[in-house]
């Protein structure tokens, strides 16, 4: 074999190596791209949508044609912002009642999650069959969860005033009205931790599986009690997961839409008006599209500013750990 003969085998041979390497790391992202195309469909656009819809006059005059609407700016934002106008201050309440219920529903769920975790980690008798049915009220469809809670809340036939008043005698011989009044913040509270707890239970649960059993057996034999173990190895062994567990727990609850909706219909009562079913007034109730999609922009720059505020000083504060 001549030189030049050679050196085009080799060549050749370098190419078909490149090109197979590029395949080959190529391949991952031909793979995804089938799901960025969904993600881009479902997710993306609509998104971009609402953001153009928020510049917008957008009322039921332009539904048929939205891109005929008036361009108004900013107009919508300083409407929804100004609490010195009915539109505002309507929104101010819903935020701060959004607030005051994602604070206590991650709490809660989060508190009951972890108990039932711990309490369930040493193995006993039926320890099976307790997590199963601890799952239950995560397993269940959303809807026909809140559709059963809503039949336990009515105030003559409900399952809630019969064993509250009937069979226990609390309150006095008068039912209570649960789906209406301050009490509606109280009932949906309820329901959004009986149904959100179990998914907290479940990550921790997971979480407690890494920790080694010779560390309790250790701090057992140092004297320490079981708060103590809790305290000292537990919640730091699981920290981690539970600041990704916080972070969606709140994201989850901060949006949730279908819990008050199906409770309580379009017309949320004013003490458990979230920010969810608040937009969904003010864009399909209403038919103010261009300030219900700046509402949804706010929100959205809202979440993304705690989201970026919080994981930065988790991420800060596990470097500082390590370190």
């Amino acid at each position: 074999m001549t030189s030049a003969t050679a050196g085009r085998v080799r060549r050749t041979t370098a190419r078909v190596r490149r090109t197979g390497r590029l395949r080959r790391a190529a391949l991952p992202y031909l793979l995804l791209l089938p799901a960025l195309l969904l993600e881009l469909l479902i997710h993306l656009v609509p998104m971009v949508m609402g953001i153009l819809m928020s510049f917008r006059q957008l009322t039921q005059f332009f539904i048929r044609d939205w891109s005929r609407a008036p361009w108004t700016g900013f107009d919508n934002y300083e409407l929804a912002v100004d609490v010195n106008r009915p539109v505002g201050a309507a929104l101010l309440g819903s935020f701060l009642t959004t607030c005051l219920f994602t604070l206590l529903s991650v709490g809660l769920c989060w508190l009951l999650g972890t108990a039932a975790a711990v309490f369930t980690q040493e193995s006993f008798r039926g320890r099976g069959i307790l997590r199963a049915l601890f799952l239950v009220p995560y397993a269940l469809p959303v809807y026909a969860a809140v559709i059963t809670w809503a039949f336990m809340f009515q105030r003559d036939n409900g399952l809630v005033n019969h064993v509250v008043h009937d069979q226990l005698g609390l309150g006095g011989g008068e039912h209570t009205f649960w789906l209406l009044g301050d009490n509606s913040f109280w009932a949906l509270l309820t329901v959004s931790v009986w149904k959100g707890w179990p998914f907290a239970f479940l990550i921790v649960t997971a979480a407690l599986q890494n920790i080694p059993g010779e560390l309790y057996e250790a701090a057992a034999l140092d004297g320490a009690g079981i708060w103590q173990q809790i305290r000292r190895i537990t919640l730091p062994s699981v920290g981690a997961v539970n600041q990704v567990l916080i972070l969606v727990l709140f994201l989850w609850t901060f949006n949730d839409f279908n819990t008050p909706f199906v409770l309580f219909g379009k017309a949320a009562p004013e003490a458990a008006d979230l920010i969810s079913i608040h937009i969904y007034q003010a864009s399909f109730v209403t038919w103010n599209f261009g300030t219900g999609s700046a509402m949804s922009v706010l929100l959205l720059l809202f979440l993304l500013l705690v989201t970026a505020v919080y994981l930065f000083f988790t991420t800060r504060g596990r470097r500082n750990a390590d370190a």
